[in-house]
């Protein structure tokens, strides 16, 4: 079933949310009002991630909710700062977690002393959302928004476009294209789509976290993507499925490897999903999924642990803070644009945490 616009408030009280930083504060000193089992000796875990903005929404309120249910005892702060940001912090060491839309790369991996651990967390789809005044319905081929995305289609009213939209007034005005412009695992899996659709983009432009895109203006995040989209008449650009949905932004339904017109839904993006299985990394893609009812630009998104942590208390609350999203967590993501992990997926992350251990 389609998920309707949640009418979450204006868009101008939504932005303000859409911030960089997602901070979650779980009080004010350890002993914040004795709540959570906390006390006046009761010393405060601080938990600082950074990363992807795919899942930020999701994060936010995840990490939020644990922190004021362990007022006192645990802080769970996340930094939005887009997936290659999050593997640089994780690398670096400067964070307690990571998260990421394109995982890690085995050279990443090796990098860091203490080894990781990646843990799929939730799942979503990338739209393409536009700016278009009086088009509510628009539909493009697999052709059409790989040209758009390879400067090959400049017109709104390009031939391609119309094609599949027969009695919709396009105007014979530019597209005005909209891309991330830092390291993103959100752009990761657009590329890795449009290299399996297009062999000129697989040639020319390539899968990549910060492609040479060869048109558009760069948003940070997607929520800066989010942003530029509302303001900027005749635009285009590709985002989580929660930002568009939330803020109201009109998604276009997309060609699948069926050859059937999509519309972007929860139900299309699990159907996507439904056969993927993990490989014991629990690192897993699909560039351009099979099924008739299948959304064709789909991924997961992992939080990235150390596979050693120095304090144990610090190690204790990441693998509870882990539990809680895989559990009750789960619950809130449909309602945010996500999807729910099955349990055939959090049985197999609940089995890796036991691979985290403190010195």
């Amino acid at each position: 079933m389609q998920i309707t616009p949640s009418h979450l408030g204006s868009y101008v009280a939504l932005a303000a949310m859409l911030v960089a930083t997602v901070g979650c504060t779980g009080g004010n000193t350890p002993a914040a009002n004795g709540e959570g089992g906390g006390s006046a000796s009761t010393e405060l875990v601080k938990l600082q991630g950074a990363g992807a903005s795919f899942p930020a929404l999701l994060y936010g309120a995840w990490f939020k909710t644990y922190s004021t249910e362990h007022k006192g005892s645990v802080q769970v702060d996340y930094q939005s700062v887009g997936s290659g940001s999050g593997v640089s912090a994780v690398i670096d060491g400067t964070v307690d977690f990571g998260a990421s839309d394109a995982a890690m790369t085995e050279e990443e991996m090796a990098k860091v002393e203490r080894g990781v651990q990646l843990l799929p967390m939730t799942a979503g789809a990338i739209v393409i959302a536009y700016n278009l005044e009086g088009v509510n319905e628009l539909k493009l081929s697999r052709e059409a928004y790989a040209g758009i995305f390879l400067k090959e289609i400049t017109k709104w009213n390009d031939p391609k476009i119309a094609a599949t939209n027969e009695g919709v007034e396009l105007p014979d005005e530019d597209i005005n294209v909209i891309v991330r412009s830092d390291s993103s695992g959100t752009t990761y899996n657009f590329t890795q789509h449009l290299a399996a659709i297009s062999e000129k983009f697989n040639s020319e432009v390539g899968i990549n976290k910060a492609p040479n895109w060869p048109v558009g203006t760069k948003s940070k995040g997607n929520e800066g993507v989010t942003t530029s989209l509302k303001q900027t008449p005749g635009s285009i650009g590709y985002v989580e499925y929660g930002y568009a949905e939330k803020t109201g932004l009109s998604m276009a339904s997309l060609e699948n490897k069926s050859g059937k017109y999509i519309k972007p839904t929860i139900a299309s993006a699990q159907a996507a999903l439904a056969a993927v299985e993990f490989p014991p990394s629990l690192i897993a893609f699909v560039p351009d999924p099979e099924g008739e009812d299948s959304w064709p630009i789909v991924t997961y998104t992992w939080i990235i642990a150390y596979k050693t942590y120095d304090d144990s208390k610090k190690m204790d609350a990441f693998k509870d803070l882990i539990n809680y999203c895989l559990t009750i967590g789960q619950e809130s993501s449909e309602e945010l644009g996500y999807i729910p992990l099955p349990e055939a997926v959090t049985s197999k992350v609940k089995a890796a945490l036991d691979n985290i251990s403190a010195k």
